[in-house]
């Protein structure tokens, strides 16, 4: 790869498995074992707060007995260190990015440890347990919700990954599923505009025929040898 300046990077689940953060689609399609239409929809906070607002608790409370793994420091040096336009889009809600030290991200499926106002749509860090219609520091009403994309609404910050993605050299999947729309056609949106693609992961995604080349294994071992054939 030569000529490159400009680095969109995508991570999905595979990145934070390794750190034993359990991925988004389990075996029988399950998360932590709940059906995702249950905990992931709009349909099903309006039907059980209780449930939806307790299972990203238990989510958030986790997030204190993991640990950054190689792959996401391998992406936090290559942050520090890259001299061109870099732009990390996670498809995550954990914080392992940020804790490793990345900065140029973007999460595009919300955060955790935040929690997004249904009245006025505010975003406001949270750490602690977040109960239905908690008050909302801003405005005050009773409407704080998990900051998380659900499934039917719009991710965070589309307009400058679309913005990203047309200026990419080079554009790496890390770790997902390409199952997933709109991340899963960020490949094609990159090569539309002329960008290298490269996928890291541990077996072929359902996107994996868009990719200029595939590796695969451990994004562990992957993302450090990759950062690491940069020169960083």
């Amino acid at each position: 790869m030569t000529g490159i300046r400009n680095i969109v990077i995508l991570t999905g689940a595979g990145v934070s498995a390794e750190s034993s953060v359990a991925t988004f689609r389990g075996p029988g399609g399950l998360w932590e074992g709940h059906r995702v239409e249950d905990v992931c929809t709009p349909r099903a906070l309006a039907r059980d707060p209780e449930l939806v607002h307790r299972f990203y608790d238990e989510r958030r409370a986790k997030l204190t007995s993991v640990e950054p793994n190689a792959a996401h420091r391998a992406l936090a040096r290559l942050d520090r260190e890259w001299p061109g336009e870099l732009l990390l889009v996670t498809q995550n809600v954990d914080d392992l990015h940020e804790r490793a030290g990345s900065r140029r991200l973007v999460h595009m499926h919300g955060e955790l440890k935040s929690a997004l106002c249904a009245a006025c749509g505010n975003r406001t860090a949270w750490e602690d347990s977040l109960p239905p219609e908690t008050e909302c520091p801003d405005c005050g009403t009773p409407a704080l919700r998990p900051d998380i994309v659900f499934f039917g609404e719009m991710p965070y910050q589309m307009e400058r990954i679309e913005r990203a993605l047309a200026e990419a050299d080079l554009f790496v999947s890390i770790g997902t599923s390409g199952a997933v729309y709109p991340a899963a056609g960020f490949v094609q949106t990159a090569r539309y505009h002329g960008a290298e693609t490269l996928e890291l992961n541990l077996d072929p995604s359902e996107g994996s025929a868009w990719f200029g080349e595939s590796r695969l294994g451990p994004a562990g071992e992957l993302v450090p040898a990759w950062v690491g054939s940069l020169g960083i």
